[in-house]
């Protein structure tokens, strides 16, 4: 990538300002201009096919509405994140989730908060995730949010600030694993002078943290991922981590409750279930409590989540924490919560139920981002910048008549790190990254994380229902840390076979296989005196 594509008014992670390359990127910007472009096309055509093979695909909406199942995008240059700046966004972000999961008990519970007159109970009250079925319920271990995968974004200057906060079903975990497996098979010669922070463990975590929040008996806690099914987008990322943390997959008609406890039907009758990790919104989960129409749910379960026999990650009631009016007093949370000053600083926000805050953002609606407030996925985002005047009068239109489902961003110019074109060469593109953690007994936050990419020339646009890509992300190991693949003298001097001739044998194992195993599986109903 020559100086001249640079973006001249973005922080560009591999070279700075005057072209050259950062120290750290030194060594994969070599290994890349070895590897050529040919090369790199072949390792992209492979990629696709296997991804199709394997059932790595994610569901992309076009223009006209249609929906295409497409191999999971993966950019073939890692982004590198240096140990120090990931130490940084780890405390950061630990932070930040524990007043997040403050915030939630707070909100069910006591409404400290409110009283304090920092964060308004209309405002909460009024979010389209606040969940009044869950008011007064302490879920086991006192875990709200279990699983968060909080978006980041690298500013102008450099500085890193939180975007959004995910903490209701976040999704994409199990597509940083992959790309960490595909980019290990396809280009080993880039690990070669990196000692690279490991990410498998993540499944283990994931299970552990489950298992310490379980109600009953040590030892004995029966996990399980509850997928709405195969139609839904992220099905295989359901299947994966089920089959990665070696437990059962189950819908709906797999739960049953019974005097206040739920159970899973299995070939040999009722099995109790003492933690469930759920992949659908609270609307659905109990057509008793929430939608009488949901053919998704589990009648009863918020009784035995009420009664304490089951631990459900994330906890309901979480995604009043993610709503983007609620993201506005998340470092007011951290300063009333754990009495610390923000370590990671939000992105400038304006809230437009104010009457001042309203008037001046669609004073600047051409220079700014707007967002509904409980929507997630990108989902009716409006980039005043790369929009024609008639839409942006529509949108005005449109907030004025409810404002408080709407905020306003600063637009933040997005970093650039170089990604592979289709004829193998290398261009700027915007990404940002969705670091995971885990809270369990402690929080755990995995050394790296989904780097999203804007796949079009200067687009902002990232997320993968609208066409973004991915890039594994490397943080950098300290002297001492086991890296991921040594950087010893033997793999620096490897030389990568034939592309075509790579063979990934059980990369992802049997995912379809057992997929469809679990979907066909036997079943019993319980019986009359269950």
């Amino acid at each position: 990538m020559s100086a001249s594509e640079q973006l001249s008014d973005v922080y560009d992670e591999v070279f700075n300002a005057h072209g050259a390359c950062r120290p750290h990127a030194e060594a994969l910007i070599t290994e890349l201009e070895r590897l050529g472009p040919e090369r790199l096309v072949a390792a992209g055509q492979l990629r696709d096919a296997l991804f199709m093979r394997q059932g790595i695909t994610f569901d992309l909406t076009t223009a006209d509405g249609a929906v295409a199942d497409r191999p999971f995008p993966l950019d073939l240059v890692p982004r590198i994140i240096p140990s120090a700046e990931w130490t940084m966004i780890k405390r950061g972000l630990a932070q930040r989730i524990r007043a997040l999961n403050h915030f939630v008990a707070d909100v069910y519970h006591e409404r400290e908060i409110v009283k304090a007159k920092i964060v308004p109970w209309t405002l909460i009250a009024s979010r389209s995730h606040f969940a009044r079925s869950a008011y007064g319920i302490r879920p086991p271990g006192g875990v709200y949010t279990h699983i968060a995968g909080c978006d980041l974004v690298r500013d102008a200057d450099g500085s890193w600030k939180v975007l959004e906060d995910n903490v209701r079903t976040p999704s994409g975990i199990s597509y940083m694993l992959e790309n960490r497996i595909a980019m290990t098979r396809l280009v080993p010669s880039l690990f070669a002078y990196y000692r690279v922070r490991p990410i498998d463990e993540y499944p283990l975590l994931l299970l552990q943290s489950l298992k310490s929040v379980a109600p009953g008996p040590e030892g004995e806690a029966t996990v399980v991922v509850w997928t709405p099914g195969p139609a839904n987008s992220a099905y295989f990322e359901h299947a994966f981590l089920a089959r990665q943390m070696g437990v059962e997959l189950v819908e709906a008609s797999d739960l049953v409750v019974r005097d206040d406890v739920c159970y899973m039907r299995t070939t040999n009758g009722l099995a109790r279930v003492s933690a469930i990790y759920r992949r659908l919104d609270d609307a659905f989960i109990d057509p008793l409590e929430f939608r009488p129409d949901s053919l998704l749910g589990v009648p009863g379960l918020i009784r035995a989540y009420r009664a304490g026999t089951v631990a459900i990650a994330n906890a309901i009631g979480t995604g009043v924490a993610d709503d983007k009016a609620i993201y506005c007093y998340v470092p007011e949370m951290i300063r009333f919560y754990l009495a610390e000053e923000p370590l990671l600083d939000n992105v400038k926000t304006y809230l437009l139920d104010d009457p001042e805050q309203l008037e001046h953002a669609l004073g600047r609606i051409d220079g700014l981002v707007f967002k509904p407030t409980g929507e997630s996925g990108g989902r009716g985002v409006v980039i005043g910048p790369h929009t024609d005047a008639a839409r942006l009068a529509s949108l005005a239109a449109t907030v004025r008549a409810d404002p408080s489902q709407w905020i306003a961003q600063e637009l933040v110019q997005l970093s650039t790190v170089p990604s592979v074109l289709a004829d193998g060469s290398l261009a700027p593109r915007h990404v940002d990254l969705r670091p995971f953690a885990i809270f369990g007994e402690q929080i755990r936050i995995v050394p790296g994380g989904l780097t999203r990419v804007a796949l079009e020339a200067g687009s902002m646009v990232v997320n993968s229902s609208r066409g973004g890509g991915s890039k594994d992300t490397w943080v950098l190991a300290d002297a001492g840390e086991e890296p991921a693949l040594p950087g010893s003298p033997e793999l620096q001097s490897f030389t990568p076979p034939a592309l075509p001739d790579l063979r990934l044998g059980s990369w992802t194992g049997q995912a379809q296989q057992q997929q469809q195993q679990q979907q066909h599986r036997q079943r019993q109903d319980p019986p009359a005196s269950a």
